[in-house]
């Protein structure tokens, strides 16, 4: 089959590698029939995560179609369609019993596209496949799916839920790419008094205005100042989300917050950010973190099969399976594309 595979920083390759199969009892082999790219994958291909190593076929985000799976799978069979989620889960050690499932201390955890080989192919091996796939309602679009494989989990459990946003909040979140606008979306479910969204891009900032943000602010202008003084009373916003992943912005987050305020970073940070404790000390400040644990998939499943749930509008371009090539570049260009998501399907 083809893949694309990881060949140290700044090198990567799109063609054969062994196919996928069963290797333990708990696994199932899935054909992929769409996947996407996370900022996550362009950290790696930067050299920011050590622990991916040459070769390695990357992505942890697909949906597809179950080919086979070992004799101990029991809740999929061949021929049911699946969202493979990002995170995996033994089921059994002490995290995932409290449904910690990215904390896995039984060989699951962010484990595809970087301990194992990941979701950018035509076949991927998934262990734990009783917990690690979801089957998927007859209503709901590949295309829609494929969005609750990381970014929504993501932005809503370590955003939104960490942030503890509440009915009337003002809500700040910072950086309006694919995970701040799925954090805009699911904050929404909370009846926030507003939501402000900040970023450098006009095009990500008109797409908060769709996903549902009251305010925009270029980043050009940002500082805690202007920021608070968006909230009503002035003393800054009781919620901040951090959705970037760099020393400015999480910087920022802290200056706009209110005394008593929440900071749910979200970013992935690959350089180090100063916590200012000389001055955050004395202002109550809550500061969370945290890798998705995708309990709330199913959730988020059921609400976007009845209707209640968006996430339309997100992917802003598409390609073929084997355009894998393309995908990236216009992903990692998304100044000059205007990328937002990409999705790639099977043809």
């Amino acid at each position: 089959m083809k893949a694309l595979t990881y060949h140290g920083p700044g090198r990567r390759t799109w063609g054969e590698v062994p196919d996928p199969t069963v290797r333990d009892p708990e696994d199932a082999v899935v054909r992929v029939d769409a996947v996407t790219i996370c900022g996550t994958d362009l950290h790696i291909l930067k050299g920011d995560v050590p622990e991916v190593t040459e070769g390695r076929v990357l992505g942890h985000e697909a949906v597809g179609t179950v080919v086979g799976t070992g004799p101990g799978v029991r809740t999929v069979a061949p021929g049911d369609r699946v969202l493979i989620s990002c995170i995996s889960a033994c089921g059994r050690c002490r995290y995932c019993r409290a449904a910690v499932y990215g904390q896995c201390t039984g060989g699951g955890g962010w484990i595809l596209g970087h301990l194992i080989d990941g979701t950018q192919a035509e076949m991927v091996r998934t262990p734990f496949a009783d917990n690690s796939l979801h089957k998927l309602p007859e209503n709901v679009t590949d295309e829609a799916a494929l969005l609750l494989a990381d970014i929504f989990p993501t932005a809503y459990e370590v955003g939104v839920r960490n942030g503890r946003v509440g009915p009337g909040d003002t809500v700040v979140v910072v950086g309006a790419g694919p995970i701040g606008l799925a954090a805009i979306t699911t904050a929404r479910l909370y009846s926030p008094g507003r939501i402000i969204a900040v970023d450098l891009a006009q095009h990500r900032l008109d797409a908060a205005k769709v996903a549902g943000a009251d305010t925009t602010v270029n980043a050009a202008d940002a500082n805690g100042d202007t920021i608070r003084a968006l909230s009503p009373d002035g003393l800054g916003a009781d919620v901040a989300i951090e959705a970037v992943g760099i020393p400015e912005t999480f910087e920022l987050c802290t200056r706009a917050v209110r005394p008593g305020g929440r900071v749910a970073n979200v970013g992935v940070h690959g350089k180090s950010a100063t916590l200012h404790l000389e001055d955050l000390w004395i202002r109550n400040l809550t500061i969370t973190t945290g890798l998705v644990d995708t309990h709330s998939t199913p959730l988020l499943l059921d609400m976007l099969a009845a209707g209640r749930l968006d996430t339309g509008g997100l992917i802003t371009h598409r390609f073929g399976l084997d355009e894998m090539q393309d995908a990236y570049d216009v992903f990692a260009d998304a100044g000059t594309s205007g990328a937002l998501k990409v999705a790639l399907f099977r043809t």
